[in-house]
């Protein structure tokens, strides 16, 4: 790969199965000392937490491509096949903060910071690559972003995070409904600035967005691909000129079943999951798209699930 072109990478949810998942991405394109080529990402629920585990474990530096081989790629696999972030998470819990049952997120975060040492703040992270960690705003409906320099959703607006933990973004992103609660976010700490849709930016002002708390769940609620950032599916076109898309998705196909009794909880997940899969397949079909109509809109390669490899 020629070392102008600049890669936009993309790594969806998908749980354990996910992180190794991508993780095999990563020594694909490290074998290809292409991470260096990497000039933004983007990442939803699993996919956030392999990136932050990732930095944590370099320093907060973007390893090359020979770093990551020679010494990420062992300590990551060995990490995440031997310990458990969910049976982590409820070794947080204490008798005395039994509220931490309902919002399950604080619990993963918790263990991020105690287990795996994600102690730094999201100010901390390495400007390049610059890095989107997706969540979803429950009052909104919008995906709620945490970069190095801003965190909010556009309809809300943004604030700049300084030393807002790492741990708990990560945590957001995984905190998928059913395994995780959402995570409280007090909106008092921060100041909230908005500009109207395509204004200049010195129109910027400070408001008031109306919520004392905002409650975060898993980015995959919102597109658990986490295309958005970069691709406009309506418009079938990159939001930004000069990088190439490298989509990684871990997401498992929908299964063919459903539930018999007429009182089976389990019927109203599945219609959550048929919803969820509907959203997914029409920003892949825009996506491969875009793609079919030049092939020099990406790199030689698309990476997905097993069984849905695209050249």
């Amino acid at each position: 790969m020629k070392a102008e072109i600049k890669l936009a990478l993309v790594l969806s949810g998908g749980g354990i199965r996910a992180m190794l998942f991508h993780l095999g991405v990563l020594k694909y394109l490290a074998e290809r000392k292409s991470l260096e080529d990497i000039a933004r990402i983007s990442t939803v629920s699993c996919g956030s937490l392999l990136i932050g585990l990732m930095l944590n474990e370099s320093g907060m530096r973007w390893p090359t491509s020979s770093e990551f081989l020679a010494s990420l790629l062992p300590v990551l696999r060995s990490k995440l096949c031997a310990r458990s972030l969910q049976w982590g998470a409820f070794r947080q819990l204490r008798p005395w903060q039994p509220q931490f049952l309902l919002s399950r997120a604080n619990l993963l975060a918790l263990a991020l910071q105690r287990e795996w040492g994600v102690t730094t703040s999201l100010d901390e992270l390495p400007a390049h690559p610059e890095w989107s960690i997706n969540g979803t705003t429950a009052e909104t409906g919008r995906r709620f972003r945490f970069k190095r320099d801003s965190v909010g959703d556009y309809s809300l607006g943004y604030a700049t995070p300084g030393a807002y933990p790492l741990a708990s973004a990560l945590a957001v992103s995984a905190a998928f409904p059913g395994g995780f609660g959402p995570l409280a976010l007090d909106t008092s700490q921060f100041v909230w600035m908005k500009r109207d849709w395509d204004a200049p930016p010195e129109s910027v002002t400070k408001v008031d967005i109306g919520y004392p708390m905002l409650h975060l769940y898993d980015g995959g609620v919102y597109d658990n691909l986490g295309l958005e950032p970069f691709f406009d599916a309506g418009k079938c076109a990159p939001k930004s000129d000069g990088l190439r898309i490298v989509l990684s998705d871990a997401g498992a196909p929908l299964p063919t079943s459903f539930g018999q009794r007429a009182l089976n909880p389990w019927r109203l997940k599945r219609v959550a999951d048929i919803m969820s899969e509907q959203s997914r397949a029409l920003r892949v079909r825009s996506f491969m798209h875009y793609l079919g109509k030049d092939r020099d809109r990406g790199p030689t390669y698309t990476l997905a699930y097993p069984r849905r490899i695209q050249g």
